[in-house]
């Protein structure tokens, strides 16, 4: 039987592969584990072995294409089935369901976005699927016509199931020579050197990767000068324009307003069935009850000083930084503060063994209107104020759209959850397993505090004031590792002195 070649994931943060090398050619055999071509990414280069025993029956990238992680590359057929070299190609290329994570062996499709018969981009997508870690837009590996659905919408299938077919795609063109092509990021031209002009009814094809390069550098791609199958725009192309012009000086285009997600109904005396999202939240919050004894301290923080300064900066930071000043990287730097101090906060009850981890990886709760999802800033405690508040803000903006990757909702040692933005006064939160203790942000609201000063008088004050509750495990933390934390968390707070950018 034939087996699918595909491209690996070769790192959490890489999500496409160059192929620089076929070491075998259509025809050839090849044995298991034999280096069968090899790959360039952004961290590494490597030679990927053969999946099987047999013959290699059909090459379907070219050296010098770059595609998306689990795109099919290759066929593989057993010895004694293999197709002859003369034969003709496969009709259709397999879509099959992506593995999104490590520990992710299922997925849910939740929703078809294209009809059997309609005509499909490469990278366009083509379903949503939901699994215990993220819920995604899944992409087409190439143009044509979809001419095969295998898995309906609302089927749970393992990991590289072939869930759909597309025929009719054309093999891709070689790509037009370009002067100094094989140093992308050569010395860059003068900065007068002008941009080719935008044409705006270029349709424009690229990777998450690309578009996130060319976000970065405030780059309209419609720019940039595309290399790859019908025009695509490619890592070296924008890495080469960059080194030419220089990042961009405006904004690019606003993109066209998503359609509206569609949510179950919930008028009275309907009855749905649940979603996969909410089956696995269920799932997960009865069996962190179960597993976690839980305490909960609730701690009134003065953020007068906090909100005062956020006053005074939020325009500027506006401005400069491009990103609105909120509440929340205050709260996140004081908390990894705290957390360094108080590493037994940090930490998870894994098999017997307290785990003292190593780095805070924060958990930020985003409220979904399907659900629940809490994306990950790895190692906050290196992040400055203004990357806190910048990746924090790009995760919140892209688990709304569906834009999340499987590393980036994974790992998580503490997690804050705002459960005070709908202007509740404080919530006591579930535990996100395996972490020891999660920390639910209250409404803020002005109220009048008593005030003493040194001389031990007192007066009456309007403060802008919060409630924090921490939940913790209570195996791990005990009440006075509690105290101690909210304490320093409190004092970080109330006397904040640190730049913010």
């Amino acid at each position: 039987m034939p087996t699918d070649v595909i491209m690996p994931q070769m790192g959490e943060s890489i999500f496409e592969g160059t192929i620089t090398k076929w070491l075998k050619k259509a025809g050839d055999s090849v044995e298991k584990d034999e280096p069968l071509f090899e790959i360039s990414t952004d961290k590494v280069d490597a030679e990927i072995p053969s999946p099987v025993a047999g013959v290699l029956s059909e090459i379907r990238v070219r050296a010098g294409e770059t595609v998306q992680i689990n795109a099919v590359i290759a066929v593989v057929y057993e010895p004694g089935e293999a197709q002859s070299a003369e034969a003709p190609a496969a009709v259709g290329t397999p879509v099959v369901m992506p593995q999104m994570g490590e520990s992710i062996f299922e997925g849910t499709i939740t929703k078809w976005l294209k009809q059997l018969g309609d005509h499909v981009e490469k990278d366009e997508p083509l379903f949503e699927i939901s699994t215990d870690k993220v819920d995604a837009e899944i992409a087409a590996p190439v143009a044509g016509i979809l001419t095969e659905i295998k898995v309906a919408a609302g089927a749970t299938v393992e990991i590289n199931t072939v869930v759909a077919m597309i025929g009719g795609s054309a093999p891709a063109a070689p790509a037009p020579a370009v002067a100094e092509a094989a140093d992308p990021v050569a010395a860059p031209a003068e900065a007068s050197a002008p941009p080719p002009p935008i044409d705006p009814e270029r349709r424009l094809r690229s990777s998450p990767l690309v578009r996130r390069i060319a976000e970065e550098n405030k780059l309209a791609l419609a720019q940039v000068a595309g290399t790859g199958s019908d025009g695509r725009i490619t890592k070296e192309d924008i890495l080469r324009h960059l080194s030419a012009h220089g990042p961009g000086s405006a904004q690019a285009p606003a993109p066209a307003a998503p359609e509206p997600l569609a949510t179950p109904s919930t008028l009275p005396g309907t009855v749905v069935p649940l979603s996969r999202m909410r089956a696995i939240i269920a799932e997960r919050m009865v069996e962190s009850k179960r597993i976690s004894p839980h305490v909960h301290t609730v701690y009134k923080v003065d953020m007068t000083r906090i909100a005062r300064l956020r006053d005074r900066e939020r325009v500027r930071f506006d401005q400069q930084h491009g990103l609105k000043l909120t509440f929340m990287p205050f709260i996140a730097a004081a908390a990894v503060q705290a957390l360094a101090k108080y590493p037994v906060v940090n930490s998870s009850l894994i098999d017997g063994s307290i785990h003292y981890h190593a780095n805070v990886n924060l958990g930020i709760a985003v409220a979904l209107e399907w659900g629940l999802i809490v994306p990950v800033v790895r190692q906050a405690e290196k992040r400055s104020f203004l990357e806190l508040a910048r990746i924090m803000a790009d995760l919140a903006t892209r688990a709304r759209s569906k834009k999340l990757q499987p590393d980036e909702v994974q790992g998580g040692t503490f997690t804050l959850t705002n459960s005070g933005v709908f202007g509740g006064e404080f919530g006591t939160p579930i535990l996100n397993q395996p972490e020891s203790a999660i920390l639910a942000i209250g409404g803020l609201r002005k109220e009048p505090v008593v005030l003493t000063d040194a001389e031990g008088n007192d007066t009456i004050a309007i403060r802008s004031v919060q409630y924090f509750c921490l939940g913790f495990d209570h195996r791990t933390v005990d009440g006075a590792d509690s105290g101690k934390f909210m304490t320093h968390f409190k004092k970080t707070l109330e006397g904040w002195d640190r730049e913010i950018g």
